[in-house]
Parts: C-alpha cells; sequence; structure tokens
C-alpha cells in the first residue's frame, strides 16, 4: 500500500456535480449495440461514436472521428488548456456479444433496476466512458479545466484485440497523442473486500497473449485399420499434457506489492509458497488474480477429419496463451516442450506483456482521489490476467494505469460480469466514480 499526503480539498464542494449524468449516459451508450464478434459482421462502433461526439461538441469540446475500417469509428478530442505534458484518458467503445435468451434483462436495454444499470458493457467499458463524459461534460460547462491537458480517445474493437482500433490508429495517427506521457483507461481501481477493508486495485501491468495454432500431421487411413501415425491422436496428447501443465509460480515486481499489502492484512509474510492462499483473500477476484501468478495455457478450439470411419492426415488445435512479465522466453521453451517434436506451432496472435513502476506523482493522484472519498480503504496495484488498448498507448511511450474507480458491495462477484449474463454496475458506484475522477483531474 502506498502512503500519501492528505488532501487538503478534500470534501470542498466544487460548484458543479459531476455525478449529474452517469446514470443516464451509461443507460444510452449501453443502448446502441456496439457488438464485436471478432470480423466486421457486427454494427460497428460509429453510431457510439458520433453519439460521444455530439455529447462534447454540446460543452465545446471538438472531436475527430476516425474511420480505419467501414463502421469501425473511433475518436480523439483534446480537453483542456494547461501548460505540460497531456494525459491519455482512454476506453473503448465496443462491446462482446450476448444472448438475450439468457438474460434477465435485454441486454442491449440499459435498464436501471434494483440500483443497478443492467446491459451488455455496463462494467466492460461503457461504465467507465459514461463517467469520463459525465465528469468531462459538467466541468467544460463550469469552466473547471483539467489541471493539465487531457486527451480523450474512445476506441474500437478492442474487445477483438484491437486490429481494426488503437493499433492502427497508434500507428497511423501517432500525432494524435503527441505530448502524452501518461495514461488511464480500463480494468483498475475497483474494490474488492479483503478481512474487513476495502482494497482498490489499480492496474499496472498485463499479461501478454500468445493465441497459437498447434497442427500435427499424419498418415491417412482407413478407421478400421491400425494406424500408429494417427494426427489425433498425436494432437489430443500434446493438447492434454498442455492442459494438465502445472505452471510454477512467478512473482513479478507488481503482485509483489499487492500480495505483501494481503500479508499485512493477514499478519503473514507473502511467498510464493504461499501467493495462492494470499490471493484466495480476494474471494470472487481471485479467479482473476490466481491467473496472474503464473503462466497460462487453455486448449480452447479442436478440428480434425471429416467422416467417422476416415483417419485424417492433419489435426489441428488453439490455444489461448498468456504470460507474465518476463517469463517469456520460459512460457515458449515450455510449449515446445510439451508440444512435441510432431506438432508445429503457429502464432495467430502475439502480444507482449507490460508492467509499470508502481510510483510517481500519477500513482500518488489515483491514490489521493480514491482516499478523499473512501478514506479508510487501501490503494493497491495488480496485474491484469487480460489485454486493454494500454498495450497501444504505449508503445508511444506513454505510462499507462488502469484506473476506471468503482466503490462495489462486497457480496457482487464483480469480475464474474466481465463478459457474462446480466452483466450490470450499481449506480452508486458509478457515481462514487465520477468523484473520484472529477478529484484526479484536479490532482494528476
Amino acid at each position: 500500500m502506498r502512503a500519501v499526503p492528505e488532501d487538503p480539498d478534500a470534501g470542498t464542494d466544487p460548484g458543479y456535480d459531476p455525478a449529474a449524468e452517469v446514470v443516464g449516459l451509461t443507460s444510452d451508450l449501453i443502448r446502441i449495440d456496439t457488438s464485436n464478434y471478432g470480423d466486421d459482421s457486427g454494427p460497428g462502433e460509429r453510431a457510439a461514436a458520433e453519439h460521444v461526439a455530439g455529447l462534447l461538441d454540446e460543452v465545446g469540446i471538438a472531436s475527430e472521428l476516425h474511420e480505419l475500417a467501414p463502421g469501425r469509428t473511433q475518436l480523439v478530442a483534446r480537453w483542456g488548456s494547461g501548460a505540460g505534458d497531456a494525459l491519455l484518458v482512454h476506453g473503448h467503445l465496443d462491446v462482446v456479444p450476448a444472448q438475450a435468451s439468457e438474460w434477465r434483462v435485454p441486454p442491449f436495454s440499459g435498464e436501471v433496476r434494483d440500483g443497478y444499470v443492467w446491459g451488455r458493457g455496463a462494467v466492460d467499458m461503457k461504465d467507465f466512458d459514461a463517467m469520463v463524459l459525465s465528469v468531462v461534460r459538467a466541468r467544460a460547462r463550469a469552466g473547471a479545466d483539467p489541471a493539465r491537458p487531457v486527451v480523450l480517445c474512445f476506441t474500437a474493437d478492442e474487445e477483438a484485440g484491437g486490429a481494426a482500433g488503437a493499433d492502427p490508429l497508434v500507428r497511423e495517427h501517432p500525432d494524435l497523442f503527441e505530448g502524452c506521457t501518461e495514461a488511464v483507461g480500463e480494468v483498475g481501481g475497483f474494490s474488492v473486500p479483503v478481512r474487513g477493508r476495502r482494497v482498490y486495485l489499480i492496474e499496472s501491468a498485463e499479461k501478454g497473449m500468445a493465441w497459437l495454432r498447434l497442427t500435427a500431421r499424419g498418415r491417412a487411413g482407413h478407421g478400421s485399420m491400425i494406424n500408429h501415425d494417427n494426427a489425433v491422436t498425436t494432437l489430443a496428447a500434446a493438447v492434454a499434457r498442455i492442459g494438465s501443465h502445472d505452471w510454477p509460480v512467478r512473482l513479478t515486481p507488481t503482485m509483489e506489492v499487492l500480495l505483501a499489502s494481503v500479508g499485512e492484512l493477514a499478519g503473514v509474510e507473502a511467498t510464493p509458497a504461499n501467493a495462492e492462499t494470499l490471493v484466495e483473500e480476494f474471494g470472487g477476484a481471485a479467479r482473476m488474480l490466481g491467473a496472474v501468478l503464473r503462466n497460462t495455457v487453455n486448449p480452447t478450439m479442436l478440428g480434425g477429419g471429416y467422416k467417422v470411419n476416415v483417419v485424417p492426415s492433419e489435426a489441428t488445435a488453439h490455444v489461448d496463451g498468456r504470460f507474465l512479465p518476463g517469463c517469456e522466453d520460459e512460457f515458449f521453451d515450455t510449449l515446445a516442450r510439451l508440444c512435441g517434436d510432431a506438432v508445429t506451432v503457429e502464432a495467430v496472435a502475439h502480444q507482449p506483456p507490460w508492467e509499470m513502476p508502481y510510483d510517481g506523482a500519477l500513482v500518488d493522484a489515483m491514490t489521493r482521489s480514491l482516499l478523499a472519498e473512501d478514506p479508510e480503504a487501501l490503494v493497491a496495484p495488480y496485474l491484469m490476467s487480460g489485454g486493454t488498448d494500454a498495450k497501444y498507448f504505449g508503445r508511444l511511450g506513454i505510462r499507462t494505469y488502469g484506473f476506471a474507480p468503482l466503490r462495489l458491495p462486497d457480496d457482487l462477484d464483480f469480475t464474474a460480469l466481465f463478459h457474462g449474463v446480466d452483466e450490470r454496475v450499481p449506480t452508486e458506484a458509478l457515481e462514487f466514480g465520477t468523484r473520484v475522477l472529477d478529484r484526479f483531474f484536479d490532482l494528476v
């Protein structure tokens, strides 16, 4: 945990309500279907981008729309006239698909019920988009510029890896982010209960990603005959070895800080040997945090053959591999050994990991803004098991963190809502987040 100076302005009325619109803005964004099916078959993000552009234009903030593929539209705007380096605030507009028959409410209704806003994108991540817009619009109307210039970026295609989104935006238009040295985005700043205390997790690292195609080749033949060169058998054996492999615990600097903090609450010293036990203190969030103690590989797809009585000459599998910062060589060396010489490995997608130092003025600003709203809480960094657009902005030398602040009910299994059925976000959490972000813009 970080000790930070007390904020002398805590509790001061800014003269405007940063949370005035956040619930309605969240509902409105959810009602714009931006489902991303991993190709260009979805509705795209243009309607949402134009909606955001209109909201910014209403308060005098001009924006640019960049459509890097038909319908895959992104928005960039600059806000504030302060001097110094700029802060990038980024969120994505696309969402994963939703099967309406599985939901208690229509997933694109944005319905407000029982103190929650329901719908696809409520936590990933139209909630943060709405919080940012609510704060920016309130401050712009009040003439309250942020402490430093801010670049607002709302991207497309994050849910499919950013190939039609942040990746080409950064490569083809780096000038849009000129002057940006630091950034905040999704999947951080949310609370989890640990031994009676709320702990707010700031994302300061992400695992790397390796989506791989495995191929085994053998001798085709009749299914009724003996075949010791069966591609399906060879591949199945490799997949079984991969799926059951016990990867060793490896603690990165980020997780060392987090687990040391939890160890203090539990009265024990954090070590690799008790890391898994300490992660269990996070309850439902352990499903995510447990995945960042080690490299992981999950077989996800199998294919081969075209008729039951024909042994095919080729069989394929796809695996989703995630590796820790500093552990990429170990990951690929181990995977090659598990596959064996008879299985070839081809990269479908490869993204490097990243890890930021958990120190400096930006970290202090995030911590102080949270503690001003929740003084008894603790704030600590964590390593994200999935991926975000932060990796692309990092290519420009921008120091990035996940900071979408939400104070959540202790009994809400928040991480299960990411891409889950009945995705929803508490209205009180949205209002809390806008107050935190409002203060953050004054501190950063």
